[in-house]
């Protein structure tokens, strides 16, 4: 038996996807055989299907770093046949193929049920971008945010996980500020319950001094580099900002003056990696708290066919919110 899948082959050292038919039989090792309905684009999958980091090492290989579908097959007690399910991370789509094909074999751990009343293709709209937002905004909570607290900073805010974000904290009840170099999106945050906007480049110059004025009773960072080390300098006493993306770079100009002066913190997010328990908590919470009228808003639903021509455009951050995959056409 043999499914469609997007395959990435390496020639004379650049990266070729082509759509093409692939044998079962050569799916990888896995307890877990899914019938894959969605998957998405991700800042991670742009830089896959266009070949840079060296993050995928073996080719011929198929690319997508998450999926939702239903499992075909099972050896673990824990999934059978009908279930529907969401994998995100585990590296896969990096060192293992991934989702955007019809069909994917994992392992029975790495896969989580889809909460009651998320679709597959909601479940996509989310992916791993709204997954790791989730993580952060529930770092921050346990690090004392609060609704009321004041302003929350959003980077890269029409991004995927910024756009989630900014849904998520609104929806929460707090006073989103939303930064971005695209003022034309202003409609699309304020949509997304942004309340505020702020200049990308207020926030992107190396800070001059170690200490600035209180601003932010809490961020989410998406860019990094000397954005990141600004929001530092404007965190309010004993504030945090969670660190979820490098669009901006990855170097980080500070001192530890925030950190000695004001007792902020710097909370590392990992969305690959992180425990199980972690997992279910943060997909529950997203059911739950994240308003499906603004993930709405913010997807756009493309078929397979399309998304090689979309990877330089997320890179360049010239796409807007999330992107859902039908792998099915």
């Amino acid at each position: 038996m043999s499914f469609r899948a997007l395959m990435l082959h390496e020639e004379a050292g650049k990266v070729v996807p082509l759509l093409e038919q692939v044998d079962e039989a050569g799916l990888p090792p896995g307890d877990v055989t899914v019938a894959v309905d969605y998957s998405t684009l991700n800042y991670k999958d742009g830089m896959i299907l266009q070949g840079i980091g060296r993050l995928v090492r073996h080719y011929p290989h198929i690319p997508g770093v998450d999926f939702a579908g239903t499992v075909e097959s099972s050896d673990s007690s824990e999934f059978k046949p009908g279930d529907p399910v969401i994998l995100t991370g585990w590296r896969v789509g990096e060192v293992q193929w991934g989702g955007y094909a019809e069909k994917a074999r994992v392992k029975a751990e790495w896969l989580v049920h889809r909460p009651p009343g998320l679709t597959a293709a909601q479940a996509m709209a989310i992916g791993t971008a709204g997954f790791t937002a989730m993580l952060a905004v529930i770092a921050l909570e346990r690090h004392g945010l609060v609704a009321g607290a004041g302003d929350v900073l959003v980077t890269g805010a029409a991004g995927g996980v910024g756009s989630i974000a900014t849904a998520l904290l609104a929806g929460l009840g707090h006073r989103v500020v939303a930064a971005t170099g695209r003022p034309e999106l202003r409609d699309y945050l304020m949509g997304l319950g942004a309340a505020e906007l702020v200049e990308r480049a207020a926030l992107a110059a190396k800070p001059t001094r170690p200490l600035d004025s209180e601003r932010w009773a809490g961020a989410v960072d998406a860019v990094g580099g000397t954005t990141l080390a600004t929001v530092l300098t404007q965190l309010k006493y004993r504030a945090s900002v969670a660190a979820c993306g490098l669009a901006g770079g990855s170097d980080l100009p500070t001192s530890v003056i925030p950190f000695l002066l004001r007792g902020v913190n710097l909370l590392g997010i990992d969305s690959v990696m992180c425990r199980r328990p972690e997992r279910l908590e943060a997909w529950r919470r997203l059911a739950s708290d994240l308003p499906l009228d603004r993930l709405d808003a913010m997807t756009e639903t493309v078929p397979l066919s399309a998304v090689a021509e979309l990877a330089p455009k997320i890179l360049e951050g010239a796409v807007r919110g999330r992107t859902a995959v039908d792998v099915r056409t």
